[in-house]
């Protein structure tokens, strides 16, 4: 059993109210705002901690380190826009309906992942 400490309450409270995955850096900017004392190898320690009770599930997008999200809201693929300005992430809502109609003449669709980059509204 892990300690709950004023820290690891306001990560994982972090991840509750996010609207997509973070890294750990967006995670401590935003625990700091409620702890300021708190420093980057506590959210690794704690996001370690989160994912060995299956808590969080890490997100993978192309060229980028992993980013985490809760676990209830894991999904079996995901979609997401990512802005070029501030680097946040979005989920997006929705699913291409057959993504095997983009894939080249017999190639098997087994699974598909979608990045839309550009700005998001707080950057245009």
């Amino acid at each position: 059993m892990t300690r709950d400490t004023r820290q690891r309450r306001a990560i994982r409270a972090v991840f509750v109210d996010a609207d997509g995955p973070l890294g750990p850096q967006e995670v401590l900017d935003r625990a700091q705002q409620d702890v300021p004392g708190i420093g980057l190898a506590t959210v690794y320690r704690t996001i370690k901690l989160m994912i060995e009770d299956q808590e969080l599930n890490p997100v993978e997008l192309p060229g980028e380190p992993p980013r985490y999200e809760p676990a209830e809201r894991g999904h079996s693929h995901h979609h997401f826009f990512k802005c070029d300005a501030c680097g946040r992430v979005y989920e997006m809502q929705g699913c291409v309906s057959n993504p095997s109609s983009l894939a080249p003449d017999g190639f098997r669709v087994s699974r598909h992942e979608i990045v839309l980059y550009g700005t998001c509204a707080n950057c245009a």
